[in-house]
């Protein structure tokens, strides 16, 4: 019961941050431009989002599809299949004794805002090389640049390269990142699997 209720009060706090937008730092935008507004069509995330992935099914068993189905704008880092076979052995099971755990691994994946990679690419530029974005698990995310791609670092030095940016949808936008970044919190993860 108590796993339960971390769970709904994790999925509250996303929810309540989400709308919380206009206090952002200079690292995100507040809503869509007009043009990405018109690119994105009527699509959510959720419903635009392959299905039968391993991103959608761990998003589905912590409650979080519902929320990306949501009105609010989100920019979401959506693991590859491949990286979600990599995490630690556990750590991303689908099971209900492992909401929590599963909550709060996806929403360190999760930016609010509108966050294109020209915004990135911009934040980057004005850091000197490096820009740090605070994520809707309440953790932070470092981006760099590395042989002319972006790449996000997680708090315990994990790195995420996006393969894929700005897919645009209509409450917000998706970069397609090949491995899971772990939120700090996670001292009890197992080590990840050889790749």
């Amino acid at each position: 019961m108590r796993t339960q209720g971390l769970t709904i009060g994790l999925v509250a706090t996303l929810i309540a941050a989400g709308g919380c937008n206009n206090q952002a730092g200079d690292n995100r935008t507040a809503a869509q431009t007009p043009e990405a507004r018109k690119a994105a069509g009527s699509k959510t995330i959720a419903a635009g989002l392959t299905q039968d992935t391993r991103f959608m099914a761990a998003a589905k068993a912590a409650g979080l599809d519902q929320t990306l189905a949501g009105p609010n704008p989100y920019t979401v880092l959506v693991p590859d299949d491949a990286a979600f076979a990599k995490a630690p052995e556990g750590m991303l099971d689908t099971k209900p004794e492992n909401r929590a755990q599963l909550t709060g691994v996806l929403t360190n994946l999760i930016l609010p805002g509108v966050v294109l990679a020209a915004d990135i690419d911009k934040a980057i530029e004005r850091g000197k090389g490096k820009a740090v974005f605070a994520t809707m698990g309440g953790g932070t995310l470092t981006a760099t640049k590395e042989g002319g791609k972006i790449v996000f670092t997680d708090a315990k030095g994990n790195k995420a390269t996006v393969t894929r940016a700005d897919d645009n949808y209509s409450n917000g936008a998706v970069h397609h990142v090949d491995a899971v970044l772990m939120p700090a919190d996670d001292a009890e993860v197992p080590p990840a699997k050889a790749g």
